[in-house]
């Protein structure tokens, strides 16, 4: 039996290919569209041929809609998520769960209590070069990790392909960081594999915007290890970098080509040489992992864990630029 969803907003620019991703599974169909903006989500609903909700509560009250895609504004994530979570609706959403860690309790509350199947969207999780990172940290090859660095950015605002509304504060949270810089964010955390306990963060307005669209994030380990987040919207030919290093070794992706490249001490030629390290093949998507977890009764613990962790470090992030000095993840309200 298909797994009816209820489409929250189209606010988001990832919305239609979360809608695509349903559509194209077997064992869900989109059933129903609310969005806070009526003429946005009318149209949506339209071309979906699939009715339109006015309001929210009517829509989560629908018996036979099982479960909801999430991609309303970030500022009104804790209000839907948790309507749809008292309402016995699985959720599927879209990064971040929330702008802070004390929004994110209340929903990871309301999701537990109800017993529903919850999943965010953190794609490149499940890409290849991760996992390949993945198992080469696993075997020790690179001794004790000390410094990891992500970097992710596009020319959406220099290019103007962005929709305007990712410059609203109020609505998005932050700009680049949050929006574009998560990916880094949640990878620079796994590799470093180690609790952070501190962040220092510096915004660049290149263009004037209300939110940054130039960051980097420091993230601070007591083992002395660091990792160094960057994201932007105002370069075009910025590839997409991981550096890991150890006291043994370093692995290398994206510089600039998509190789993954390694050199250890552990090496027979005590490393003398780059070696090039085949890539995984990428896992399911999250979205196909969530409809798993409804199916199989299952829980997305660890993917939900790298989620609200994610909320920690960026919450304490734009503190830390607001406030101009490191923030200790422990100052944060829970």
């Amino acid at each position: 039996m298909s797994i009816r969803i209820g489409k929250i907003s189209f606010w988001h620019v990832h919305a239609w290919d979360y809608t695509k991703q349903a559509q194209e599974h077997d064992d869900t169909v989109i059933a129903a569209v609310w969005d806070e903006n009526p003429e946005r989500g009318k149209k949506a609903a339209d071309s979906l041929n699939v009715p339109f909700f006015d309001s929210l509560d009517d829509m989560l009250a629908q018996e036979d809609i099982d479960a909801v895609i999430v991609d309303a504004p970030t500022n009104v994530h804790r209000d839907v998520l948790v309507a749809a979570a008292k309402a016995g609706k699985h959720i599927f959403t879209e990064k971040v769960i929330a702008p802070t860690l004390k929004e994110v309790n209340e929903i990871i509350t309301e999701v537990n209590n109800n017993g529903v199947k919850f999943t965010v969207s953190l794609p490149r999780l499940n890409d290849g070069y991760t996992l390949s990172i993945q198992d080469i940290l696993s075997q020790g090859l690179l001794g004790d990790i000390t410094y990891v660095r992500v970097r992710l950015s596009h020319n959406g605002t220099t290019a103007n392909w962005l929709p305007e509304h990712f410059y609203n504060l109020e609505q998005c949270g932050g700009g680049a960081l949050i929006d574009l810089g998560c990916h880094p964010m949640y990878l620079t955390k796994l590799f470093l594999g180690q609790e952070v306990t501190g962040v220092s963060a510096n915004f660049g307005y290149v263009t004037g915007k209300e939110v940054e669209d130039n960051a980097v994030a420091t993230l601070f380990t007591d083992s002395g290890a660091i990792g160094v987040v960057e994201a932007g919207f105002v370069n075009s030919h910025s590839p997409f970098t991981i550096e890991v290093h150890g006291t043994e070794g370093t692995l290398l992706y994206g510089t600039p080509e998509e190789k993954l490249l390694l050199k250890t001490n552990k090496a027979g030629d005590k490393g003398n040489a780059w070696t090039e390290k085949a890539i995984h093949d990428k896992r399911e998507s999250a979205f196909h992992q969530w409809i798993n977890h409804i199916q199989q009764d299952t829980v997305a613990a660890e993917n939900v864990q790298t989620a609200v962790e994610l909320t920690r470090l960026m919450e304490a992030a734009n503190l830390s630029a607001k406030e101009g000095r490191v923030i200790r993840l422990a100052e944060l309200n829970s």
